[in-house]
């Protein structure tokens, strides 16, 4: 499936979603609800999987959007039961942009105590290694994805049940996984003990729900109940409800911090924060550390709302919607010859010339990856008669590659990992570009002290370089960590 529009490569990609409920009627409904809610997660391919005691495993993958697929009664018909689980997806790990049904998760398996099936957040930083030792002792993959490496190693697992062989698995993988599980009678959550990626869990009603975001859990109904922890499995029945297991040695936990400033929906809460609150502090910080005199403060949509209302709040810089976004974008509708992509963010944003004209901007967005559509707007504002053209971006310069699960150009292909500041704001052609500062972000997450040096509170390697956990199969391949200072 193309981008959403030209320049939708622009932006960090989010690898995926995970969703799983236990103890409901139907319980495939409540999953294709939860993954509606999650589709900014994953916008390519989604899967559910479910369990009826009469009629066993059944499941469902498809191409394209959740609701372009699973409100069909006729498809969900063929997905009855009282647990299910399913996953959204971005091609990051896997044949990327060229991803063949086998690629979409869940994943499922039949051992010699029965199925089980797998939807993983996140990647796998030694899937190379392992998948090599796995074909070497006779497994035989049949997707691309790194995650189908934890299905073969739970099939070699000498452990007695299938929770039991899921740790025994988990342990030997590198890098970040939230997995969402199912047997035939459980449900499983487990997090990295370094618990990178999210998974939270819900109460809806005698049942269990387990998502990537509280959101998903806003659109069925459920209680949000609290985060599970890093290094935490979680194994859920009808019967006995949550049992906690800690399968990892513990771990100072290093979540990604680019969840509160862009993957996450604002609507979700994060560490009992709410990320929309998050993102207008970071506004504010942004406002303090980087002042302007200007006329108008406009976000970028939508990304770059929460910040840019915490901007003008705290610089007192009017706040106005100077660019609209056309809500119904979806994919580019015309074959996009060279003449159309040039108007590729036109058709997703259009400037309120009003309100422009001879106006100082300030524009405040969440990120700068590749510069194009940086670029793309900036010359939009400036042909709608802007006086001045002022970028303000929401988080730290990107100037890394994430390897746990986040779809990131090469280090060469991102603007802050060739050029300065300075060099940047001249490639962009405005009058002034200016990041917060990585202590500003996690003053904004709630580190009033900002950033230990020593010990990092959150996983911020996009904009440090200082990976968490070693990249084992991108060194092998010829990746340059960044000198230890």
């Amino acid at each position: 499936m193309p981008p959403a529009h030209p320049f939708d490569d622009d932006k960090l990609k989010e690898e995926c979603g995970i969703f799983g409920v236990i103890g409901v009627t139907d319980a495939a409904n409540f999953v294709a609800l939860g993954l509606h809610a999650l589709q900014h997660r994953g916008q390519e391919a989604g899967g559910i999987v479910s369990h009826h005691p009469d009629h066993g495993f059944n499941n469902a993958r498809r191409f394209g959007y959740v609701r372009d697929n699973f409100t069909s009664q006729k498809l969900m018909e063929t997905l009855p039961g009282p647990l299910a689980i399913g996953h959204v997806r971005y091609s990051t790990a896997g044949s990327k942009g060229q991803t063949q049904i086998r690629d979409v998760q869940p994943f499922f398996g039949e051992f010699s105590m029965g199925g089980a099936a797998i939807a993983h957040n996140g990647n796998i930083t030694n899937a190379d290694a392992l998948r090599r030792e796995l074909i070497e002792r006779g497994s035989i993959f049949q997707s691309s994805s790194d995650s189908e490496c934890i299905i073969h190693l739970m099939a070699r697992s000498l452990q007695r049940n299938i929770p039991e062989r899921m740790e025994d698995a988990l342990r030997r993988v590198e890098g970040a996984f939230s997995v969402v599980a199912m047997t035939r009678t459980k449900l499983i959550g487990v997090r990295d003990p370094l618990g990178v990626r999210p998974l939270v869990l819900g109460k809806l009603g005698d049942g269990w729900a387990l998502s990537s975001e509280t959101c998903a859990l806003d659109i069925i109904g459920a209680e949000y109940v609290r985060e599970i922890d890093p290094g935490e499995m979680v194994v859920i029945t009808a019967e006995h409800g949550v049992e906690s297991i800690r399968p990892f040695r513990p771990q100072k936990s290093r979540f990604c911090i680019f969840e509160h400033v862009y993957f996450s929906r604002p609507d979700s809460i994060i560490g009992d924060r709410s990320v929309y609150e998050t993102r207008r502090q970071i506004g504010v910080e942004l406002a303090r550390e980087t002042p302007i005199e200007a006329d108008l403060v406009c976000p970028v949509p939508d990304s770059g709302t929460p910040a840019a209302i915490g901007y003008a709040h705290e610089s007192g810089i009017p706040y106005g919607m100077g660019i609209i976004r056309n809500q119904y974008m979806g994919r580019t509708f015309i074959e996009p010859t060279e003449q159309i992509r040039n108007m590729g963010v036109r058709l997703k944003l259009n400037v309120n010339r009003a309100l422009i004209k001879g106006k100082r901007v300030v524009l405040v967005d969440d990120s700068v990856v590749r510069g194009t559509t940086s670029r793309k707007i900036k010359e939009m504002i400036l042909d709608a008669g802007a006086a001045e053209v002022h970028f303000r971006i929401a988080s730290p310069p990107t100037a890394w590659p994430c390897f746990y699960g986040v779809d990131t150009p090469q280090r060469e292909k991102l603007l802050a990992a060739t050029m300065s500041e300075d060099e940047m704001r001249e490639h962009l052609g405005v009058d002034s570009l200016k990041f917060i500062s990585l202590d500003g972000l996690y003053r904004a997450v709630g580190e009033a002290s900002g950033r230990d040096p020593k010990s990092p509170q959150y996983c911020d390697a996009c904009f440090s370089g200082e990976y968490p956990v070693e990249p084992s199969d991108m060194l092998e391949k010829g990746f340059q960590m960044k000198a230890a200072e």
